[in-house]
């Protein structure tokens, strides 16, 4: 785990992060729709297993800006991660429990994919947090495939700011302009506004459509 610590000496945005942080201790959570069309009928001509596919899509989105990989270190010093993992749910339908696990991030498709479903598939007698991890380079993924909805607020309550995004998607149905999913992130006001979060929606639909070329 390598990270570039932050020079709040020089860094554009210390007053801002240390405003929402310290003065007001702000959270951003917004939920917009994506049109999931293509990447359903791609995953389904290739038998692909949609979640661990769209999984790769936010990954890969989430590591290209820097608002979005930050975190702190052994030493509580804040940092830019070089890459972030995604830590994610697993859930089991037979006894309705969750397992928490930790996938390594390749920009590189099948080895993510398989990565995710080996995963998976290894520690899917496990339960809960039981599966080990050192790994503060993370960020924070969830689904409800059974829901479709319009928001959702996740508050988190940690010791120190809370500066991973958490990012959550629900139930994809049908409309006229095509197959809508809900995708919410939650972000630190600290490290992210709301261009930022405009623009993560923007390139979550890029990669979407590049992804479909694959």
């Amino acid at each position: 785990m390598k990270g570039t610590k932050i020079d709040f000496s020089v860094w554009p945005r210390t007053e801002v992060f240390q405003h929402f942080v310290t003065d007001v201790k702000c959270l951003i959570s917004v939920t917009a729709d994506v049109d999931v069309e293509s990447m359903v009928a791609f995953c389904r001509q290739k038998q692909l297993r949609f979640f661990p596919s769209f999984m790769y899509v936010v990954s890969t989105v989430v590591n290209r800006r820097d608002e979005f990989r930050m975190g702190y270190d052994e030493v509580g010093d804040v940092v830019v991660w070089d890459v972030v993992h995604p830590s994610y749910i697993d859930f089991h339908e037979q006894d309705e429990s969750i397992t928490r696990l930790i996938s390594i991030f390749s920009a590189d498709f099948e080895r993510f994919y398989t990565t995710v479903t080996q995963d998976m598939e290894t520690h899917k007698n496990k339960r809960g947090f039981e599966v080990p991890y050192d790994c503060p380079n993370t960020f924070d993924v969830s689904c409800l495939p059974w829901l479709y909805y319009k928001s959702l607020d996740l508050s988190v309550f940690s010791p120190h700011a809370y500066l991973a995004p958490v990012i959550t998607w629900g139930k994809y149905i049908k409309r006229d302009e095509g197959l809508m999913m809900p995708l919410s992130i939650r972000i630190h006001h600290s490290v992210a506004d709301g261009f930022h979060i405009a623009r993560f929606y923007g390139e979550i639909e890029a990669e979407l459509r590049a992804f479909c070329k694959k």
